[in-house]
């Protein structure tokens, strides 16, 4: 079967590489030269060209041809579009392509590594709650003391209860955002900047979320108070969770382009995956910023269990929609 798809790949490229040949040497005049550099027939050539070499990347998307073409196609079709459309664009039309097309179009190419990225993370979480729940000695294992905050399996159900709705002194909730703003930044860019050797690393710190977070559920389910510490958690946690998630499947996509570069050097490889990758780390940023007011404000000043699970729920079925919802790709007709 593999060397049937091979096969199929050869003769795919064999039929069409010599366009795609003409539009990079046309972009590598473009890009080290200007468009001054161009015959009057490039400059005619370039949109068909282009659209030549889209239409080859939905074929092989389609077919699923290998996967180092696909990245090639990729690659060589936004840079073309750069060239044909980047200098028309203003900064407010490049920020609403960013949130309308290209960062929901990367984490939708991602959904393997994502769904990858999900399953580490709740198989950590379930084995965590497992330990944890038979002997809570494995808490101090999983949980560094300063993240615990008083929330161990010694403390009573009346400390753990009140951690849980203690809306402290409202005027340090700002410095409070910004802490986890910054704690979770670092998780999430280490998940992403570590993918590139061969995933591990990525891997590992995802299961660590995971087992911090089923450790804690833990604590608190024994306490009977495990509703309410999933309303704790998703109010902020369906945002920054998801977040993590996502910066663990662009670091997983950068390590499976470097453990399987297929015809590309590994350096070459790695590149054009953190392409996508790189968008998907741009909107993450956004994300945890959006879960640290979360976390910081609403989680403090909220503290009705049912509303919080509606803010939590309420917030993921936006990101899952925006992210996963079928919509028009611009240049693909």
């Amino acid at each position: 079967m593999s060397d049937q798809i091979t096969l199929k790949s050869h003769r795919f490229r064999a039929e069409r590489e010599d366009s795609w040949k003409e539009l990079e040497t046309i972009l590598k005049a473009i890009e080290g030269r200007g468009m001054k550099s161009l015959t009057d027939a490039q400059i005619v050539a370039l949109p068909r060209l282009y659209r030549s070499t889209l239409s080859s990347l939905s074929v092989a998307r389609a077919t699923s041809l290998d996967q180092a073409v696909i990245m090639y196609l990729e690659s060589l079709s936004a840079r073309a579009y750069y060239v044909l459309y980047g200098s028309q664009i203003g900064l407010g039309k490049r920020i609403s392509t960013f949130f309308l097309r290209d960062w929901p179009l990367a984490a939708k190419e991602l959904w393997r590594e994502t769904a990858v990225s999900a399953g580490l993370t709740l198989l950590a979480a379930i084995l965590a709650y497992i330990l944890v729940t038979n002997n809570p000695d494995w808490f101090y294992t999983f949980v560094p003391e300063s993240l615990a905050s008083g929330r161990t399996p010694v403390a009573s159900a009346e400390t753990l209860r009140e951690t849980l709705y203690h809306d402290g002194d409202s005027s340090g909730l700002g410095l409070f955002a910004s802490y986890l703003f910054s704690h979770n930044s670092k998780v999430a860019m280490f998940c992403f900047a570590l993918g590139f050797a061969f995933c591990i690393p990525t891997a590992i710190l995802l299961l660590y979320n995971g087992f911090m977070l089923g450790s804690f559920i833990a604590v608190f389910a024994e306490k009977n108070l495990g509703f309410e510490v999933g309303g704790w958690l998703i109010i902020h946690g369906a945002t920054e969770i998801f977040a993590i998630i996502l910066a663990g499947a662009a670091g997983l996509h950068i390590g499976k382009a470097v453990a399987f570069p297929g015809e590309l050097s590994r350096t070459e490889s790695a590149s054009r995956a953190g392409g996508t990758a790189s968008l998907l780390m741009a909107g993450v940023v956004i994300m945890l910023f959006f879960a640290g007011l979360l976390e910081g404000f609403g989680r403090q000043l909220i503290t009705n269990d049912w509303l919080r699970y509606g803010i939590g729920l309420g917030t993921l079925s936006i990101w899952l929609l925006y992210f996963y919802a079928p919509r028009p790709i611009e240049g693909d007709n």
